[in-house]
């Protein structure tokens, strides 16, 4: 394709990932570099027949006219991604000179807000993008070979975890594990604790998010690898069955080869939906046990007194530097192999 007429069929992509995607992003990274104005205050004296009394209460009117003047609120450089809700980097240095141990340190560290929502997403990536991969996999080859007649019915029932919204299906989940609810009260019976609950405890939540995860992002990984299976040649499968190769052999020699694009990009996509996990966080109402990067955003931005722009947009950026970084050892190694093809 010529390069004037590709740059004309490109040309409406790249407007419209610069207008909702360029720059949004750049207005939050601005706006992380501002905090919240300060509330101003006044002394209001009140008197009655037994005396006055001086108290200090907010001026709203003062505060507003500021916030109306300088509406990105006051400027705070790289302050918001140093602070304790961040980085914390003062923290840290306090933390490494004054504990005695290094298992100390990790634990002081692992519970400022920031770090403790990392840790979770982290591990939430960690646990789900390779299991989903996996899934989806066996998922596709196992119904690639049955028998047509059944198989609509049978991906149908696959896709459907797919289907429900993501909130819907944590929220259908949490009504199950409850006490009440099928599975919380089988295991009640079958550990025969009455006071047993999956939701008291920190690591069956964490157990109960991931998992969620896997069902419900495994049939999107199961549609793209059943489409690839249907491109892969026949000729060199058949000539393999010929020569005595096992069906794991001919998956690992002929099948996996040829998907491997396709498997990155799934990989790629899964790791980025997985990052900013935060549906099944409010599903499950796990907020106690399990923070999210994305779930610190929404905080911010929910916050009954002051709502902290500058925090949510430092904590967005940050989350787009993580996925970033998660992302470019494959987009590097995809690089390398396009460069090498050519």
């Amino acid at each position: 394709m010529p390069n004037k007429t590709f740059f004309w069929f490109f040309l409406p992509t790249g407007l419209a990932m610069i207008l909702f995607i360029g720059l949004p992003i750049i207005s939050t990274g601005i706006q992380s570099f501002y905090a919240q104005h300060d509330q101003v205050v006044k002394e209001v004296k009140k008197c009655d027949p037994f005396g006055c009394t001086v108290s200090i209460v907010v001026d709203n009117e003062e505060t507003s006219k500021i916030r109306e003047a300088k509406p990105l609120g006051k400027f705070n450089g790289f302050g918001t991604y140093t602070d304790r809700n961040h980085l914390a980097v003062d923290e840290i240095k306090k933390f490494w000179n004054e504990t005695e141990s290094f298992g100390a340190f990790v634990d002081q560290v692992t519970n400022l807000p920031f770090y403790k929502a990392l840790i979770f997403t982290l591990t939430y990536c960690l646990f789900v993008t390779p299991n989903v991969l996996l899934l989806g996999f066996i998922i596709a080859l196992s119904l690639n070979a049955v028998a047509r007649k059944i198989r609509g019915p049978l991906i149908f029932g696959t896709i459907l975890p797919m289907i429900v919204t993501p909130l819907v299906g944590s929220l259908v989940l949490f009504w199950m594990i409850d006490s009440q609810g099928i599975i919380g009260a089988n295991i009640q019976n079958l550990m025969n604790d009455p006071y047993l609950s999956l939701k008291s405890s920190k690591t069956l939540t964490w157990i109960t998010i991931i998992i969620y995860g896997i069902w419900h992002h495994s049939p999107f990984a199961f549609v793209v690898f059943y489409a690839a299976l249907q491109t892969v040649p026949q000729e060199p499968i058949e000539a393999a069955i010929i020569d005595g190769a096992t069906r794991f052999q001919r998956i690992k020699h002929i099948v996996l080869p040829h998907i491997y694009p396709v498997v990155t990009f799934v990989a790629l996509i899964s790791l980025m939906d997985n990052f900013r996990v935060f549906e099944p966080i409010i599903g499950f109402s796990a907020e106690g046990s399990a923070q999210s990067l994305s779930w610190l955003i929404y905080d911010n931005l929910v916050n009954e007194e002051v709502i902290l722009f500058g925090s949510a947009a430092a904590t967005s950026m940050m989350t787009i530097i993580g996925i970033a970084i998660l992302l470019a050892p494959v987009l590097i190694r995809t690089w390398k192999e396009f460069k090498t093809a050519r």
